[in-house]
C-alpha cells in the first residue's frame, strides 16, 4: 500500500496539492509513518483561490505551512469516526469544524470522497481549501 503522498499524487488530481506541499517541506513529513488524517483538497478545489492569491501563499513557505498543516489531524480517522465529531484538532494547532448531518463538510468544504486508505494514515478528498482564521 502506498504512503499518504504516494496515493495522492497517484489519483492525478492532486498536482496542485503536491506542489504546495513540495514548497513547504512537508512531502517527507507526509511520507513519514503517522498515521495521519488528511482532508486533501482537489486541484478544481485550489482553482477555487484567484491566481495571484495562491501564488502568493505558494511564496510565503510560513503561510503556505499553516495552511496545510490545517488540512491534517494525528491519528488515522475513518469516516464511520469524523460523522460522530463536532471538531477536530489540527496538527497545524487549530480546531475544524465538522459538520455530518447532511453528508459531512469539514468548515465550508465538503468530503467528496472518503475514506481513500494509505500505508500511514487516510485521505478524505474535499472540494475547498481550509483556511486557518
Amino acid at each position: 500500500m502506498k504512503n499518504i503522498i504516494e496515493t495522492a499524487v497517484a489519483a492525478g488530481n492532486f498536482t496542485t496539492l503536491a506542489t504546495a506541499l513540495t514548497a513547504a517541506d512537508l512531502i517527507e513529513t507526509l511520507s513519514g509513518e503517522g498515521p495521519f488524517t488528511v482532508f486533501a483538497p482537489t486541484d478544481d478545489a485550489f482553482a477555487k483561490i484567484p491566481a495571484e492569491t495562491l501564488a502568493a501563499v505558494l511564496a510565503d513557505k510560513e503561510k503556505l505551512t499553516a495552511i496545510l498543516t490545517y488540512h491534517v489531524i494525528a491519528g488515522k480517522v475513518m469516516a464511520a469516526d469524523v460523522v460522530k465529531l463536532t471538531s477536530a484538532t489540527t496538527i497545524q494547532g487549530s480546531d475544524v469544524a465538522i459538520d455530518a448531518t447532511n453528508g459531512v463538510k469539514v468548515n465550508d468544504a465538503t468530503v467528496t470522497t472518503a475514506d481513500v486508505e494509505a500505508s500511514n494514515g487516510v485521505i478524505h478528498v474535499i472540494d475547498t481549501v481550509l483556511m486557518p482564521a
